[in-house]
């Protein structure tokens, strides 16, 4: 069995990735894509839990576009995130892989309710995690729900799949100047304005000394090589 430097970690996935090249829904490659490599992880001896967001089928924040109250629109999205996570539950399971989909929100003919002790339980006999429904409560984003479940759960650290490898002094896909930088400070984060995730979330992180890893969730071998401690994408620690 090969060295892991993390042994249990919160994925954090988002709703726009699922997408792939198209412009909504969920596309069945992405979704069998990020299921072989949970696979795989769990083949090392990996706990994993996942957070995904739900912007492939609806974002709150569109709501007052759309002239849906701001509340009554978080929850949609939440809804949302329910989707992605039954569906990622599926592609799991088509590959005979346990797992459990849980909900912050009750639906009980679908997810079972948020119970941390239960969810820890569930990683320890090797189950993949999937909280879905954000924090069950409006105004908090699915990064705000990935740093309360990985700090809740003890996490050791926080994965981000983004399109891109790592945290750059500018949009990469935007700036053709842009840096990137392999290893940042909380800190410095914050004092070069760097969008990491939103600033709840981020300060939940800070606070409590969970480092983040910023990656290219896109390249089939980064999550294995970040677990057993490759330097890959950009950590944010300290």
């Amino acid at each position: 069995m090969p060295t892991l430097k993390y042994r249990r970690i919160l994925l954090k996935l988002s709703g726009e990735s699922l997408m792939g090249d198209q412009g909504f829904g969920i596309d069945s490659n992405m979704l069998s894509h990020y299921a072989h490599q949970i696979q795989e992880l769990l083949g090392l001896g990996v706990q994993v839990a996942v957070v995904i967001g739900g912007g492939n089928i609806y974002r709150g924040l569109q709501a007052a576009e759309s002239g849906i109250e701001r509340v009554q629109g978080d929850y949609m999205g939440m809804m949302a995130t329910v989707i992605n996570g039954m569906a990622l539950q599926s592609a799991l399971e088509g590959l005979g892989v346990y797992t459990r989909l849980i909900s912050a929100i009750e639906m009980k003919q679908i997810a079972e309710p948020y119970i941390r002790r239960r969810a820890t339980r569930h990683l320890e006999k090797g189950r993949v995690v999937i909280f879905s429904a954000g924090t069950g409560s409006p105004y908090f984003t699915t990064d705000s729900a990935a740093a309360l479940r990985a700090n809740e759960i003890n996490a050791d650290v926080i994965l981000k799949g983004t399109r891109v490898d790592g945290i750059y002094s500018a949009d990469p896909e935007k700036d053709p100047t842009a840096t990137k930088f392999d290893n940042l400070t909380f800190a410095k984060v914050i004092s070069l304005g760097l969008s990491v995730m939103d600033m709840t979330a981020f300060t939940l992180c800070r606070e409590n000394n969970l480092p983040i890893i910023v990656f290219d969730i896109g390249r089939p071998e980064n999550l294995k090589r970040i677990v057993q401690g490759d330097a890959i994408g950009t950590l944010v620690e300290g």
